[in-house]
């Protein structure tokens, strides 16, 4: 798989993500551990980078591009990604889109140690937030 990255969002990124992070290309449609927000509308057209200090075993799969990450994701998740991945930054936003048209106009970006995310209360993150999507 590859992805584009513009040099807008490279610009952004590397402000942004510690060096030799990784990041994972992963859905924020509470299907995964990284995701916040859950809910029927947020499938398939919600997205987050995820920058880790260390490999997470469950995200093999490589996306290669063009600004020298170390950048991964899953088959769950990439069954949403479609062929002429591009990531730029358009209105102060992170945008990704594909041959078939924008996916999120609005790409979130988090950064965990693997320490913190272990210790994180998702559940209770997710049943605060689910008061105020969908």
């Amino acid at each position: 798989m590859d992805i584009k990255i513009k040099d807008a969002a490279k610009d952004y990124l590397a402000e942004h993500v510690k060096a030799g992070s990784i990041l994972l290309l992963v859905t924020d449609d509470g299907s995964n551990r990284y995701s916040t927000i859950g809910g029927s509308c947020a499938i398939g057209n919600k997205f987050q980078l995820v920058a880790l200090t260390e490999e997470d075993p469950d995200y093999q799969l490589e996306i290669n591009n063009n600004a020298g990450y170390q950048m991964r994701t899953n088959n769950d998740d990439a069954i949403y990604l479609g062929n002429g991945l591009v990531l730029d930054r358009k209105n102060n936003q992170l945008a990704l889109r594909d041959d078939s048209g924008i996916l999120d106009s609005a790409v979130g970006l988090i950064k965990y140690t693997a320490e913190e995310k272990s210790k994180l209360d998702l559940k209770k993150e997710m049943q605060t937030l689910g008061t105020r999507i969908c």
